[in-house]
């Protein structure tokens, strides 16, 4: 579901795309009419399918997409990096989710995708401090290289209680979760990125919800940022792709699938 490539043909009545445009494409494809989509909550429709999940994805030589999902992109760009519109999508719906990340003190927890793209956009906008957890070495130092300013095994080697604004959970963790709850400060607002098992459970303690009215958000694909996202690329393109690292072709696609399991692999992409 994450993709960009060279469009080979166009259906009957396409008249904004043609044969050899590099583009990308939401994979999500709404049904604009019910009350969720009517409140701009575009990725949570009550009939949504999505490209790669419930509909053939880009796996393959050829993938089909909606013209109303495509989004062209400049000529010049990577389509490698091009893929990565969609993850950075994702953030930046947490970004409108959660706006205010100028001049924040940030912690991002987890240092895979998601979490190395969050490193590079509070960065971009100017976050006072980013500091990242991430029990890898090798992610630590690709958080450094996005901005970081520091990068720690472990929330409790922050040294960060109550000074915190912005705490974003990447990893799904929820002993990290819960230990990175304490960090924040008054109005701190906490943003659930990573996916953890739906029976998953943390301790909330409601006295400091209330005393410091704290916010814990969540934030779910890409919302309405994927066009945002796909105008950003151009500017993050060289930052962000030292995150490629592991390319196979269509016919290794296992070997792909297995490359994923390394701790040193950060997005594996079929090219």
């Amino acid at each position: 579901h994450e993709f960009a490539g060279h469009i080979t043909a166009v259906g009957a009545g396409v008249t904004t795309f043609a044969e050899g445009d590099l583009v990308a494409a939401d994979p999500n494809i709404s049904c604009g009419a019910c009350r969720l989509c009517r409140m701009g909550a575009v990725n949570l429709c009550d009939h949504v399918t999505a490209l790669g999940v419930n509909l053939p994805g880009s796996c393959a030589e050829y993938v089909v997409a909606p013209a109303s999902v495509v989004v062209p992109l400049p000529a010049s760009l990577d389509p490698g990096v091009g893929a990565l519109i969609e993850p950075l999508s994702c953030v930046l719906n947490a970004v409108e989710r959660a706006p205010g990340w100028q001049d924040a003190v940030m912690v991002i927890v987890g240092a895979g995708c998601i979490g190395l793209l969050a490193t590079a956009v509070a960065t971009h906008l100017g976050a006072a401090e980013v500091h990242v957890v991430e029990p890898h070495e090798l992610r630590q130092g690709s958080a450094r290289s996005l901005g970081a300013t520091s990068a720690v095994a472990a929330v409790a080697d922050l040294g960060l209680d109550d000074s915190v604004d912005v705490v974003l959970d990447a990893s799904g963790h929820p002993g990290a979760i819960t230990a990175a709850i304490s960090l924040l400060r008054k109005r701190g607002r906490m943003i659930q990125m990573g996916v953890a098992h739906p029976d998953t459970s943390i301790p909330v303690f409601p006295y400091a919800i209330y005393a410091k009215e704290l916010s814990y958000l969540g934030a779910n694909s890409c919302g309405r940022s994927f066009r945002p996202a796909a105008d950003l690329m151009v500017d993050l393109a060289d930052a962000v792709r030292p995150l490629i690292t592991h390319t196979f072709p269509l016919t290794a696609y296992a070997d792909a699938v297995a490359a994923m399991r390394a701790p040193e692999a950060v997005k594996v992409q079929i090219a």
